[in-house]
């Protein structure tokens, strides 16, 4: 999404003509693209040809269920805003309705003013969800840096890769296992490139079905399908000159993967839907967490396709591999993410930065990222303890602890007792409730033993 969305794509599900037309006629004249069908099955079909950002379905669809069209819809897009239509309005509908999931609740008879009045408040939902969107991705730019400086000898070598290939023109993939950074090995690619000044454009493969990703590659020619309303140029044109990088490549389905070799070969396509053939100058680099070679055995995977992406690979290392970078990372993820909400910048103890060691990060640094960013939301302390972590890291990584009966202190046993307590309260409120002891008395037991 590259503007605020001031005009929706809405998807308008009623039996009734005359509310279809009306509804069309409505929307249209405040600018929104309409495409309206009479049953589920056109909403379904509709929704697989292309997205929509709006849909007013109603109650009663024939013999059909407004309400079971819901979670429908969502399963093949989340964040499409629905909204029940009907003429039998009760409460209890009402409250149906938001529980499969819809956004809102319009009763039958409407007036011109309420659509308008739904249709602005849907732009501005959408309007925030952009905004956010927008913040997200600046904040994720901001960390692969980060990210990339490693003390692993592994990642070293990945980043001498990177540097070498960074020059060159030819394809580049990426390999490694969900969460490793790939994204960030192909932006230290492009900014290190002479095609930094240029776009780098991001497809996420496996997010869309094949009709959508053909036409969010290569753009489509108005009138091609259903709601393609002008000429739409895709993600290849808008990184002209710059890097294209294509994100879980084995996901892409075998008959786009031809007219996929065909571009890495040619630099040549056609939008759908157009005969004219386009040229366009960019760097493919694509990431996969799949055993290609097995896929192109299984014919899953073109062979030829592979060799086209496979000039250069580089294999991104999981992060159980490079332990030398789990604490470096967990600090630097600590400073980002406390100055990000203005919060003095926290410290690990010493049983915390065994946890975060001793774990064994099948999430990889995207796993410890989010660890880091929960612990620093839910934690309230300026000394990060284990128990601020999931509960799983916890199990796995914390030593057994005095035993009772043991050669311990009771100072050591009523320590490792509000550990563990701790470690399964929902809140310190709870915890103390646990113990029979007042919050403040829990927090300054807390202090001394971190001391």
């Amino acid at each position: 999404m590259t503007q605020a969305p001031d005009r929706l794509a809405v998807l308008v599900v009623d039996d009734e003509k005359n509310i279809r037309t009306t509804l069309t006629v409505c929307l249209e004249q405040l600018s929104h693209q309409v495409v309206s069908v009479p049953s589920a099955e056109g909403a379904l079909a509709a929704l697989a040809k292309q997205p929509f950002d709006l849909a007013l379905v109603d109650l009663k669809l024939g013999m059909d269920s407004g309400l079971e069209l819901i979670p429908r819809l969502l399963a093949d897009r989340p964040e499409l805003l629905v909204v029940i239509i009907t003429a039998y309005a009760t409460v209890e509908t009402a409250v149906e309705a938001i529980h499969r999931g819809a956004w809102d609740y319009l009763p039958k008879p409407f007036t011109p003013a309420q659509i308008r009045h739904l249709v602005d408040r849907a732009c501005e939902r959408r309007r925030l969800t952009w905004r956010v969107e927008n913040l997200e991705n600046t904040l994720s730019s901001a960390l692969p840096d980060v990210d990339l400086d490693s003390q692993s000898p592994r990642m070293r070598s990945v980043q001498d890769t990177v540097t070498r290939a960074a020059a060159s023109d030819v394809p580049v993939l990426l390999r490694g296992e969900t969460g490793t950074g790939k994204t960030v090995v192909a932006r230290a690619l492009h900014a290190r490139s002479p095609r930094r000044e240029h776009p780098f454009v991001v497809v996420n493969c496996p997010t869309l079905s094949e009709e959508l990703l053909t036409s969010e590659l290569f753009g489509h020619a108005r009138g091609s399908f259903t709601g393609a309303v002008r000429d739409q140029p895709g993600r290849v044109e808008a990184a002209h000159g710059g890097t294209l990088f294509l994100d879980e490549i084995g996901e892409i389905p075998p008959t786009l993967q031809a007219k996929l070799l065909r571009f890495l070969q040619d630099k040549e396509f056609e939008r759908v839907g157009e005969s004219r053939t386009r040229q366009v100058d960019v760097r493919v680099v694509a990431a996969t967490n799949r055993d290609l070679e097995t896929d192109v055995q299984q014919g899953r995977f073109r062979e030829d396709l592979l060799y086209r992406l496979n000039v250069i690979e580089i294999v991104v290392p999981a992060l159980r591999d490079r332990a030398e970078d789990i604490l470096v990372l967990a600090r630097r993820f600590l400073n980002f993410y406390a100055r990000a909400v203005g919060r003095p910048i926290p410290t690990l103890s010493p049983p915390a930065e065994q946890a975060l060691v001793q774990y064994s990060w099948p999430g990889n640094v995207r796993e410890l990222r989010n660890t880091i960013e929960r612990a620093l939301i839910l934690w309230p302390a300026s000394l990060i303890e284990p128990e601020a972590f999931p509960a799983k890291m916890q199990v796995s990584t914390s030593p057994a602890g005095p035993q009772l009966g043991g050669d311990v202190t009771l100072a050591e046993i009523e320590a490792e007792h509000i550990r563990r307590v701790l470690a399964r309260a929902p809140s310190q409120d709870a915890a103390a409730a646990t113990l029979g002891i007042d919050v403040s008395t829990l927090w300054r037991k807390r202090k001394r033993q971190s001391e």
